[in-house]
C-alpha cells in the first residue's frame, strides 16, 4: 500500500501550478460622470478627459482637465458632448512639440455615427480644431462602425463598406490624418472603388469604317481623252 504514494512521490517535479493573476480593477465613474481617461504626455503633464450630465445619456459635456505638476498650473476645457465618448487620443502629427487630444464620441443619428473633438495644447493654452467632414465620396458606403488608432504618430480611420442592400460588402475605407498649419489634412489609404454600388458602363463597339478607294488619273489619261476631243471636233 506504500507504493502508490512513493511513485507519486517520485513523479513530483517541483513545479508549483500557476496562480491567475486578476488585473486591477478600473474605479468605477461616480455620478454625474460618466467617462473618465488619463492621458500623461510627459512627466508631470496630464490630461484627464471626462463627460458628465445627468438625465440623458445622448448628450452632455466633456473636459479636458490639464495638470503642469512642474509649473503648478491647471487649466480647463469644456464643451458640449453629442453621444458618448468611445475614447481619446493623444497625437503630435505635426512634430511642433504640442500635443492634440481627440476625442471620439460615438453619435447619436444616422447623420453623424461619430463626432471627433480635437485641441491642441500651447504652453498651456488650448485651441480648438475643426475635425473635417467625410466628403460626398468618402460617405459612399459608410454606415458607421468607425476604427480610430494612432501610429507613428498619425491618426488612422477605417470603417467597413456597406452596399444598396445595407449589408457590409467586405471592403473597408482607410484614411490617415494629418495636421499642417493648426489644420487636418485628410488622405485615403485603400485602393477600394469610392463609387460602391456604380453601374457597369455599356460596352461600344468600335464599327470600322472600310477607306473608299478614290481612283486617280494620270496625267497621260488626260491627254488622251482630249486628244480624243479633239479629233471629234476636226471630224
Amino acid at each position: 500500500m506504500l507504493l502508490p504514494g512513493v511513485w507519486l512521490a517520485g513523479c513530483d517535479t517541483g513545479q508549483k501550478p500557476a496562480v491567475a493573476v486578476s488585473a486591477p480593477k478600473t474605479p468605477p465613474v461616480m455620478p454625474p460622470f460618466r467617462y473618465h481617461k488619463l492621458i500623461e504626455v510627459s512627466p508631470g503633464q496630464d490630461y484627464d478627459v471626462v463627460s458628465w450630465g445627468r438625465g440623458s445619456d445622448k448628450v452632455g459635456a466633456f473636459a479636458i482637465l490639464h495638470s503642469d505638476s512642474a509649473a503648478a498650473k491647471f487649466v480647463t476645457t469644456t464643451g458640449d458632448l453629442n453621444g458618448t465618448i468611445v475614447d481619446v487620443f493623444n497625437t503630435d502629427m505635426d512634430l511642433d512639440g504640442n500635443p492634440e487630444i481627440i476625442i471620439e464620441a460615438k453619435g447619436i443619428d444616422t447623420n453623424n455615427y461619430v463626432n471627433v473633438y480635437a485641441f491642441e495644447y500651447t504652453n498651456g493654452h488650448a485651441e480648438k480644431l475643426d475635425f473635417p467632414h467625410l466628403t460626398q465620396a468618402q460617405r459612399l458606403g459608410y454606415r458607421g462602425e468607425d476604427n480610430f488608432y494612432v501610429q507613428d504618430g498619425k491618426l488612422f480611420r477605417e470603417f467597413p463598406l456597406f452596399g444598396a442592400d445595407a449589408k457590409p460588402n467586405g471592403q473597408k475605407r482607410q484614411l490617415e490624418y494629418g495636421m499642417y498649419d493648426n489644420s487636418f489634412t485628410v488622405k485615403q489609404l485603400s485602393k477600394d472603388s469610392t463609387n460602391v454600388s456604380s453601374p457597369l458602363k455599356p460596352s461600344v463597339q468600335l464599327v470600322q469604317h472600310k477607306p473608299k478607294v478614290v481612283k486617280h488619273t494620270t496625267s497621260s489619261e488626260k491627254k488622251h481623252k482630249k486628244k480624243r476631243r479633239r479629233h471629234r471636233s476636226e471630224e
